[in-house]
């Protein structure tokens, strides 16, 4: 893959590049995943459809299929059968390299445990993603801009350790924010943080959803999370046992 070179056009000096509002950004059909170990069958004919721009909630009981739903969004895990399609592009048929490049320009990815890497600076972790792949003038500004969009401008130059968990969390965001991606995962983003800082950050992912336009899956245990979603999913069994409007819910 050659170098990235962001066009920075309106939008992106508020730190986001809007989106396509239109298409489906996620297709999943009759996805199955199975185990051998213990032959678990985790996800049983899991069909979903995502469009461009929505906010979608995954929740349902721990061992339900909602992380193994994730991943396979994520493209970190193959499915046993039936297709999931990403940005229209089918995640079986990728391999190698291709496979690295489509994760990370296309997907962002936000974890309970924020994975920062403490010898690096709070600029350094947000560029880290993409240090080898493009130029570094461009990335450290796509960088810095991130960075205020999510109110750390003034923490660059802090380590990970001298952060609170909901500021970890904000630098995480920016770290999966630095490609523009078309779909945002979330994995339990609250999970680590207490409920007012949890709060905090899920606001700062819808007015990033909202003002990016972006697609964003976020699964959960908690159901005040899953009803700020335009749409929540739960999972039972491996299987979809609601999916409707939050207002109906």
């Amino acid at each position: 893959m050659g170098r990235v070179q962001w066009p920075f056009h309106k939008g992106m000096e508020e730190g986001c590049e809007k989106q396509p509002a239109e298409g489906a950004v996620v297709d999943m059909v009759d996805v199955w995943r199975r185990y051998e170990t213990g032959q678990v069958e985790a996800l049983r004919g899991i069909t979903l459809h995502i469009d461009a721009g929505e906010f979608v909630s995954i929740c349902g009981p721990s061992g339900s299929g909602k992380s193994t739903l994730l991943h396979l969004l994520a493209s970190l895990d193959l499915p046993t059968k039936g297709r999931v399609l990403v940005d229209g592009v089918d995640t079986s048929t990728l391999r190698g390299s291709a496979l690295a490049a489509f994760r990370r320009e296309r997907i962002g990815l936000v974890f309970q445990g924020f994975h920062l890497l403490p010898a690096l600076t709070v600029l350094e972790n947000v560029m880290a993603p993409l240090l080898p792949y493009c130029s570094l003038r461009i990335l450290r500004e796509r960088a810095r801009l991130l960075l205020a969009r999510v109110g750390m401008e003034q923490r660059t130059n802090h380590l990970p350790g001298e952060l609170s968990g909901g500021e970890q969390q904000r630098v995480a965001i920016a770290r999966a924010l630095i490609a523009s991606p078309r779909l945002l995962l979330a994995d339990e983003p609250t999970g680590s943080l207490d409920s007012a800082t949890g709060f905090t950050v899920m606001e700062l992912l819808q007015e990033l959803q909202h003002t990016c336009s972006m697609t964003l899956v976020v699964v959960t245990h908690d159901p005040r999370v899953a009803a700020l979603a335009s749409r929540s999913i739960r999972i039972e069994d491996g299987m979809i046992a609601q999916s409707a409007s939050t207002v109906a819910l």
